[in-house]
């Protein structure tokens, strides 16, 4: 078994940090400001068979290398049914980057088509049990309740998106859309740390 091989495999069985909603539970709504001046929640998406949640920022590397592919997923998932809602739970007091103002003008400088919403406390990042971004979680909706059917990274390579072997968000989502459970349903990402409010960096 050469390197690449076995550091992907480690990156696929290696267990997301512990903590937050776990495969199969039922994710409670939120309520976030998006960067048109709304407030959005879950329960604002009435004609979807689930969602894509990605917590992201404007400061973290990790998630400008990956912001184009968050994009696409919203593109190609959003007629299917699994729109993006990206979320920032940075404490702009801390990252200045992550300001609600600069989120505004990153969305509009990137022509978003999915919200972007503002967790200036992080409590909903604690909630779901994120500590980086970018973090994804796919939800599915049964019996109009949303479950939890994946979290983690969005694919396997951060800098080299032509290079990408699995792409594990569009993985689920697509086994969700053939009735199937996603495989992996968790795989460790890399990203940085969130910045909380008070308590500063998360490992």
């Amino acid at each position: 078994m050469n390197l690449i091989t076995s550091f992907i495999l480690y990156v696929m069985l290696a267990p997301v940090a512990t903590g937050g909603y776990e495969i199969g539970d039922t994710v409670s709504d939120f309520k976030l400001m998006n960067v048109n001046d709304k407030m959005v929640s879950m329960s604002d998406y009435t004609d979807t068979e689930g969602l894509i949640i990605v917590f992201t920022s404007n400061y973290c590397k990790c998630s400008r290398a990956w912001e184009g592919r968050i994009m696409e997923l919203d593109k190609k998932f959003r007629p299917l049914g699994y729109p993006v809602i990206a979320i920032n739970p940075n404490s702009p007091e801390i990252v200045s980057a992550d300001s609600f103002e600069k989120m505004q003008i990153r969305a509009k400088e990137m022509n978003y088509t999915f919200a972007y919403l503002s967790n200036e406390t992080g409590d909903v990042a604690k909630t779901f049990g994120a500590t980086k971004t970018p973090t994804a979680f796919v939800l599915h909706k049964v019996n109009n309740e949303y479950k939890l059917a994946y979290k983690g990274a969005i694919d396997d390579n951060m800098d080299e998106p032509d290079s990408v072997q699995y792409k594990y968000v569009e993985m689920a989502v697509e086994a969700l859309k053939k009735g199937e459970l996603p495989n992996p349903n968790s795989v460790k990402g890399m990203g940085c740390s969130i910045v909380f409010p008070y308590k500063g960096k998360v490992d």
